[in-house]
């Protein structure tokens, strides 16, 4: 690892959201400072908007590229020269392209090696999302455009249990129809793989949740349980996964079943998560897992309710800072060994060519002399 301060490119989000007060609050913290080099891909003159409706002092050093980043500094990079209307607590479309094309800047500048983890600010993905542009949200838009062919995985963690979900933004009548085999042994697998490298626990495991009421009572409530959620676990466990379950949803956390676990696998969004923020301390973090790059985000979303109050709880934010530089370095760990493997012992080499001792022709037998 290189010997500097951790680069960490975060994206302003909506510009009529809490956003830049979360940012402001956490880097108002010098000892943040000391941890990371911050990078807000933003705008200036909406950053100095926020600043004086909140009535905080709030000092960053506006830059034009990564490159120019000060140690010790909160850096602003200016990603869009247009004027953008600031209207707190208020769903617009333009404050919505103003996070997009700050996030579209973000990935131009994570392609060219200029950062090294990313921590995004709540979007509201509506205000993306229009006619001809599918976004579904920061998940999706990063397995897109930085996954290298590789999944992603939502997790949501914080001190009392990391859940990772089978299914993400999809509508309720969908869910069953999204879930399969496959499916739930390829999050499974990646949820496994994240425990490992990215925190570092060497044999995590796993429980899997049910789909229906009462795990499907025996198939009367549904048969997913046992003709696809069973048999997938029952392969991960085949492929040294340790996977558990399926357990219903409502008994599993009413008795604090997540105690015994590293991981819990949900199989859609709100059976996962309204357990997870019903329980959350304002520290939970979403991680999304399985891609190369390490990207972090609080765990609620713009708060237009309370935006420019200055009443809102930086706490998440600061966590998920956290858990980018955490990530970073364990992943940094885990791989170190693995960059340059031992030759193979004498007795380990084999013969990879075609020919092997068992196709050798044997040597024709001596004629009697």
């Amino acid at each position: 690892m290189e010997n500097r301060k951790i680069r960490v490119a975060i994206t302003h989000g909506d510009t009529n959201g809490i956003g830049y007060e979360v940012i402001f609050k956490t880097f108002a913290e010098p000892a943040m400072l000391e941890l990371c080099t911050p990078i807000i891909y933003g705008s200036p003159k909406v950053a100095a908007y926020h600043r004086n409706a909140l009535g905080v002092q709030a000092n960053f050093t506006i830059i034009n590229s990564a490159e120019e980043a000060h140690s010790g500094k909160l850096n602003l990079l200016t990603t869009f020269e247009d004027e953008v209307k600031v209207e707190l607590g208020t769903s617009s479309k333009e404050a919505g392209m103003a996070s997009y094309k700050a996030l579209e800047r973000a990935m131009e500048d994570y392609k060219n090696g200029l950062f090294d983890v990313l921590v995004t600010a709540p979007i509201n993905k509506n205000n993306i999302h229009g006619d001809g542009f599918s976004f579904c949200g920061h998940t999706e838009y990063l397995e897109e455009r930085a996954g290298e062919g590789k999944k992603s995985l939502m997790i949501l963690l914080n001190d009392v249990m990391r859940v990772a979900l089978v299914t993400t933004h999809l509508p309720i009548k969908d869910v069953a129809q999204a879930i399969n085999k496959e499916l739930i042994i390829e999050k499974a697998t990646i949820f496994n793989n994240s425990l490992k490298r990215d925190f570092r626990i060497s044999n995590p495991r796993i429980a899997v949740l049910s789909l229906n009421p009462h795990a499907g009572d025996g198939g009367l409530l549904g048969a997913e349980e046992q003709e696809i959620i069973a048999p997938a676990i029952q392969e991960l466990s085949s492929n040294g996964v340790y996977a558990f379950g399926p357990y219903a949803a409502d008994g599993f956390f009413a008795r604090g079943g997540y105690d015994s676990f590293d991981g819990v696998l949900a199989m859609y969004h709100d059976q996962g998560l309204a357990p997870f923020k019903a329980l959350d301390r304002g520290d939970g973090v979403n991680f999304t897992a399985g891609l190369p790059i390490v990207r972090t985000s609080p765990d609620h979303g713009t708060a237009y309710e309370i935006a420019g109050k200055n009443v809102a709880d930086e706490s998440s934010f600061r966590h998920a800072v956290y858990l980018a530089l955490d990530v970073f370095r364990n992943r940094a760990e885990y791989d170190e060994p693995l960059a340059h493997p031992l030759e193979k012992l004498y007795h380990e080499k084999r013969d990879d060519s075609e020919k092997t001792r068992f196709n050798i022709p044997k040597a024709k037998p001596k004629e009697n002399q």
